[in-house]
């Protein structure tokens, strides 16, 4: 599945859920992750953002697609580099 993850997270947490969204994701921007994903490695990625928030003040949003291609992306503005822009 494809997802978009959004957060509003205090900013005690912030870099721990940045941390964990980074492993399963890509970073898109401030607090914004895309990517395709496992059902498993989906599971594994909520418990873990659970086990930080305080689900009382924290805000996390979930976009699910079946497939990347039953969305589409547009960026207006300065577009933030891609991994994929990156030379290893």
């Amino acid at each position: 599945m494809f997802v978009i993850l959004v957060y509003d997270i205090k900013e005690e947490r912030v870099q721990k859920v940045h941390k964990i969204c980074k492993k399963y994701l890509t970073w898109v921007q401030k607090s914004v992750f895309e990517g395709e994903i496992t059902e498993a490695n989906f599971m594994r990625l909520l418990r873990e953002i659970e086990k930080v928030i305080e689900k009382d003040y924290d805000s996390v949003v979930i976009y699910k697609f079946r497939t990347k291609s039953y969305y589409e992306r547009q960026e207006v503005g300065v577009p933030k580099p891609s991994h994929e822009d990156f030379i290893l």
